[in-house]
């Protein structure tokens, strides 16, 4: 089986789209909050110059990003961005450009900062997928790499994803607000990727697919998840026993690989089910089930509605 890469499978089953909102410049002091965000929705903040601290009232958790930073919050949770001074910050104004996005200013002199804001939206019921399977908060840099393979690396390709961002909502001409909100696309899978291949990943699917010995039954998955996967075929993938392969596993991800697999199968399943022309008996087929009545109870489930009624749901909103 040729190892075609999870990201892309991922993103087959997973629709995401991306939307610029907010580009702030402005000088300390400063200060700004989000709100939780909604279900389907995952914020993001790019650094392009300076510095700010992101802190999470909830966990009362701070971080300092720095030029390059870029922040994706997975878990929509409620933050604030701030200059770290603990001064009142400056008044701002905002002006709304023809493309779309807002510009957020001040006239504070003090250390600038120069921050894209926006957010990725995720096609429901997918939304549960990303949000168990990614950290709570991902960072990652967009920077020029002096190493070997720096021109194709993709946090190199991150920092001329932002180049292009700031240059398109430095002005205001025809066609802005489609072009941002297709590099903002973009702008999600090369996080991913650079996160997958950072040493440091994260935890979760990140940490799974940048993990060399597990990343063959990742792409095995991916590429098939409708195939009768057992533990022992996973584990031999990766060249392992059927224990050292589970503990593994479920270090990285909190959970084991059939879990994962399951929830691959309900979304591919959940896409299929909004063509009016297959029935559930055939879409319980399509994703590995044999049995249409094991397929409906795991359905119900993992996505808290039966095959029908996610069905009339996205008939409706089609």
């Amino acid at each position: 089986m040729s190892e075609v890469d999870w990201l892309s499978h991922l993103l087959q089953i997973v629709t995401v789209t991306g939307q610029l909102e907010v580009r702030c410049a402005y000088g300390a002091p400063w200060r700004v909050a989000w709100s939780e965000a909604a279900a389907n929705e995952i914020p993001y903040h790019i650094i392009v110059k300076g510095r700010a601290i992101i802190e999470d009232p909830e966990t009362r958790t701070t971080r300092e990003l720095v030029s390059g930073d870029i922040v994706l919050l997975p878990h929509g949770a409620a933050h604030v961005l701030h200059d770290g001074s603990g001064q009142t910050p400056f008044r701002t104004r905002q002006h709304r450009g023809s493309a779309g996005w807002m510009l957020s200013e001040n006239d504070s002199q003090g250390e600038q900062l120069d921050l894209l804001c926006g957010r990725f939206f995720i096609a429901p019921p997918h939304d549960r997928l990303i949000r168990n399977y990614m950290p709570a908060n991902l960072v990652t840099r967009a920077m020029n790499g002096h190493e070997e393979d720096g021109i194709g690396s993709a946090s190199n390709q991150l920092a001329s994803l932002v180049r292009l961002m700031r240059m398109e909502s430095s002005r205001d001409k025809a066609g802005g607000r489609a072009i941002l909100n297709a590099l903002s696309s973009a702008l999600f899978t090369l996080v991913l990727r650079a996160a997958s291949e950072d040493d440091r990943a994260p935890e979760g699917l990140l940490a799974l697919a940048g993990h060399p010995r597990l990343a063959p039954a990742i792409a095995a998955m991916f590429a098939d998840p409708a195939r009768s996967w057992k533990l022992p075929d996973l584990a031999d993938l990766c060249s392992m026993s059927r224990a050292t392969f589970m503990r593994h596993f479920q270090d990285r991800l909190g959970c084991s690989a059939l879990d994962l697999l399951t929830d691959l199968r309900m979304s591919l399943a959940a896409n299929e089910l909004k063509k009016p022309a297959i029935s559930t008996e055939a879409v319980a087929e399509t994703v590995g089930y044999q049995s249409v009545s094991a397929f409906r109870r795991v359905f119900a489930e993992r996505m808290g509605m039966t095959p029908g009624e996610w069905r009339r749901l996205a008939h409706n909103r089609a």
